[in-house]
């Protein structure tokens, strides 16, 4: 993971919000358009993200939830820049 990806800080994009969704049994991202449902692993991501917490502050609190996850910083960072890339979050 790159340094200066690891010190920026993963936001939600204005117009979307993240909530876990009963009837689909699984975290989603809704926005006026409608409705992104995630797997595991992308919603594990973004409930961390919460606007404060940088890209390594995420990746090292998952790395000690899943210790067994080999390569979990760099599939952290890949679902992070997927999500940008379609604006569903922005860094700071």
């Amino acid at each position: 993971m790159s340094d200066d990806i690891q010190l920026k800080i993963p936001v939600l994009r204005r117009g979307f919000r993240f909530q876990w969704e009963p009837v689909q049994d699984c975290h989603v991202l809704l926005y006026p358009e409608g409705m992104i449902k995630l797997n595991g692993s992308a919603g594990a991501i973004l409930v961390e993200v919460d606007g404060v917490r940088s890209v390594a502050a995420i990746a090292a609190d998952l790395q000690a939830r899943f210790p067994d996850a080999e390569g979990i910083a760099e599939d952290i960072l890949a679902f992070l820049e997927v999500a940008r890339e379609r604006f569903w979050i922005e860094f700071r």
